[in-house]
């Protein structure tokens, strides 16, 4: 089984995925440390380096490499706009792929930032003396996938709620149950 976790940046899924993949015995993999390893780049060299469509063909080849393995697994989706490169996952019966939403105010409070080495850092002062900045950065990018996700038909608003939550919440919506080697 294959559940990835779709959203915009700061919605929670690497998180909730973490989360989820403990809880259910599954391996996790998160999309961003998936393209430092295999670019042996930072995520900021990616970022301010790659044009959108090429990063998006990147990730859609991990995703290529990751579906396939032959184990459980919760992968964390990095935002994607070319659609192209991961709708074909969305009707495998293998596969249960699930948008993460929430609203900007909750998905602000969540911001983190990192430095030029991708090391994350939470600065609250500054983020908040830039409210509005961010809270309308957030709100473009939630336009911006609109598009893309919409091929998504699985949503699941977190409205605020703590990772542990939405990990019960994701179990019981979709009926997911731990794994066990036994088959119990």
């Amino acid at each position: 089984m294959n559940i990835l976790l779709f959203g915009i940046s700061n919605v929670g899924k690497t998180t909730t995925g973490r989360l989820l993949a403990d809880r259910l015995g599954y391996k996790f993999y998160d999309m961003d440390e998936e393209v430092k390893s295999c670019l042996h780049i930072t995520l900021e060299e990616f970022v301010n380096t790659v044009w959108p469509y090429e990063r998006d063909k990147i990730r859609g080849k991990i995703l290529e490499n990751l579906v396939p393995r032959p184990e459980n697994k919760v992968i964390a989706v990095t935002p994607m706009y070319y659609s192209r490169w991961f709708h074909k996952y969305l009707q495998r019966d293998d596969v249960l792929a699930v948008e993460l939403q929430d609203a900007p105010e909750h998905i602000f409070s969540r911001l983190v930032f990192s430095d030029e080495n991708d090391q994350v850092y939470k600065e609250d002062k500054y983020r908040d003396a830039h409210a509005s900045h961010y809270l309308g950065e957030i709100k473009k990018d939630i336009t911006y996938y609109r598009k893309a996700f919409s091929k998504i038909t699985n949503k699941l608003n977190i409205d605020g709620d703590s990772p542990e939550k939405v990990v019960e919440r994701l179990m019981k919506q979709f009926n997911l149950q731990p794994y066990s080697l036994s088959g119990k």
